[in-house]
Formats: structure tokens, C-alpha cells, sequence
């Protein structure tokens, strides 16, 4: 099992009304949240997962445990709260890219502290942490304490998956990816979060720095430009995106992560050691995988991670 870490929320994405009328607004409301996400795609492709959040006692709560045990995650982690459920306006670009406004401030998805902390046994793999519930308190420390404490006991893997409408600190966003890359065994970015993260840097220098600690690759994620991998033992290289007609691109960084994990699992290589045993080879193979679900995922709208059997 693969135990998710983080957010749990509703996004709301704006429809064109019909009728004209220019006072009127129509939403779409899907179940969502970058690590909400991973966890879904994970059990859509194949791989045993859980989700560890904060949910809330409300409808919209109640909805998010029914998409969790309609897609098989396991639920025995999630902690519930009498606290609203976070909601995020999202607007989608031209080129298919989202805007995001979050309504977080007080929600359950940010309520848990460590005394909430699960103790895990042999059957959970590894972590999966990332997005705006790194940096929102009292969540932040607590995956923060989760991570330092199992990390070098089972794989751990990090997408900051940087969101400045809930946390508009970009100091702290740095100050935490800085604690956490030093846990990591596996980081997945893309190169628009590096931009806001550490701007005037290139992406080079900051992966490599990335490297000298506990982590083995890291995936660099170009949109529309393809991929690129940074491996310890191999070098770098890159491989171009696969061409889709485009809907969105919301849920395609979360895709990608998904498969990066359901490939090494799959391999029985969801390891630290399993890590340190890839060939170039297997790497190349694991970008290639991931680069395609992350493409499907883009010709649908929102985050509508593909399942195993339309991988090949």
C-alpha cells in the first residue's frame, strides 16, 4: 500500500450559461485536491493505496469518503472534523491551464496535528506528500514530523505542487520544500513551481542541489515541453509530450506522480534500494509511462486520472 498524504477538497470549475443571462454562474463541482488526486489515480492504476487527511462531517465531506470508497482507497486514515470542507474556484485558460482560488482558512483538510499521526506497518510501502497542505498550519508540521519520522523506513516521495492563493508566503513554501528534500527519495516538480520557488535559478542547479541528500530522482514536468528525469547514478535526460487534443491540464502533474509510483510497484522496486537498482534503462521506461498518463489525463476536463488498461 501507498499511503497519500495532504488536502481533500471540492473544485469548482465555471460553466458557460446557456441562457445569456450575465448575472447567472454555473459550476461544476469534482471531488479533488492534488493528493486527493494521487491517491484516486493510484487505485486506478492498479496499486493498493490510502488516503491520510482531515475530512469534514459535512455534505461535501460525506461526498469526498463516497468518491474514496467508490474508487477502493482505503479509508482506515482519514481523521473526520466538525470544519467546513476547503473549495477551490478554478478557471481554466485558453492553453488549458488553471487558475486556482482557494476557501480554506479554518477547513478540516488543514486541522490535522500530530496526535492524529497513524501508526504504520510493513504493509505501507511508502509516502506520498505535496501541495499547499505542506505549508498550512497545523497540517504542515504534523506531514512535516510524519515525514522525518519514516523516513529511511519505507520510500518516500514529494511534489510541492506550490499554490501561493492559500499560502502567498513563498519564504515559507522554500523554508519547508528545504526540510522536506531532505527526506525524499523521490521529487517530482515542474518547472513552474520551480520558477516561483527559486527564481533567477535554473532548474539544473536546483535538482542537483536536490540530489546531494537522501534523494534519487527527481522528474522535472515541462507541460506541453515534455519531461525530464535527474538520476543520482545516470545523468539526465528528456523525453518529448505525447500530442493530444486538449481539454485541461488539471490533474495531469497528479497523473504523472501516480504513475511514476504505480510503475515502480509494479516492477516490486518501490523501494529505497529499489531506487538505487534502476537501470537507465527502467528510468527511461518509467518517464515514458508516466508522460502518457499524464497526456490522457489532458484530453479529458478536470482531474480525470486514466485507468491501468488504457496504459497498455
Amino acid at each position: 500500500m501507498y499511503l497519500v498524504c495532504g488536502e481533500a477538497l471540492f473544485d469548482f470549475f465555471s460553466e458557460e450559461d446557456a441562457s445569456g443571462q450575465p448575472a447567472k454562474l454555473n459550476y461544476k463541482a469534482i471531488a479533488g485536491g492534488s493528493p486527493f488526486n494521487v491517491a484516486v489515480g493510484l487505485r486506478r492504476l492498479g496499486i493498493e493505496s490510502g488516503f491520510f487527511a482531515g475530512v469534514s462531517t459535512d455534505y461535501l465531506g460525506r461526498r469526498l469518503l463516497q468518491v474514496l470508497k467508490d474508487e477502493g482507497v482505503s479509508e482506515r486514515f482519514l481523521v473526520e472534523f466538525d470544519a467546513p470542507t476547503t473549495l477551490a474556484m478554478v478557471a481554466v485558460g485558453a492553453n488549458g491551464s488553471p487558475q486556482y482560488s482557494f476557501r480554506g482558512e479554518g477547513c478540516a483538510d488543514r486541522q490535522l496535528q500530530t496526535a492524529h499521526l497513524p501508526t504504520l506497518g510493513d504493509e505501507v510501502r511508502g509516502l506520498h506528500i505535496g501541495s499547499f497542505c505542506l505549508v498550512v498550519q497545523p497540517v504542515g508540521d504534523t506531514l512535516l514530523h510524519l515525514v522525518k519520522r519514516e523516513s529511511g523506513k519505507r520510500l518516500i516521495s514529494l511534489d510541492p505542487n506550490v499554490r501561493l492563493n492559500p499560502q502567498p508566503d513563498i519564504q515559507l513554501w522554500r523554508e519547508r520544500v528545504a526540510q522536506l528534500v531532505q527526506h525524499a527519495d523521490l521529487i517530482k516538480v515542474s518547472d513552474e513551481d520551480l520558477h516561483l520557488l527559486y527564481p533567477g535559478q535554473s532548474p539544473e542547479s536546483v535538482v542537483q542541489g536536490w540530489l546531494q541528500h537522501r534523494c534519487q530522482l527527481v522528474f522535472l514536468t515541462r507541460g506541453g515541453d515534455g519531461a525530464s528525469v535527474f538520476s543520482r547514478q545516470h545523468g539526465n535526460w528528456s523525453q518529448p509530450a505525447v500530442k493530444v487534443v486538449m481539454a485541461d491540464t488539471v490533474g495531469a502533474g497528479d497523473t504523472f506522480q501516480a504513475a511514476l509510483i504505480a510503475w515502480l510497484t509494479e516492477q516490486q522496486l518501490d523501494s529505497l534500494e529499489g531506487l538505487q537498482q534502476l537501470t537507465r534503462a527502467q528510468i527511461d521506461s518509467m518517464l515514458g509511462f508516466a508522460i502518457r498518463a499524464a497526456a490522457l489525463t489532458c484530453t479529458k476536463n478536470g482531474p480525470d486520472l486514466p485507468y491501468r488498461h488504457q496504459l497498455g
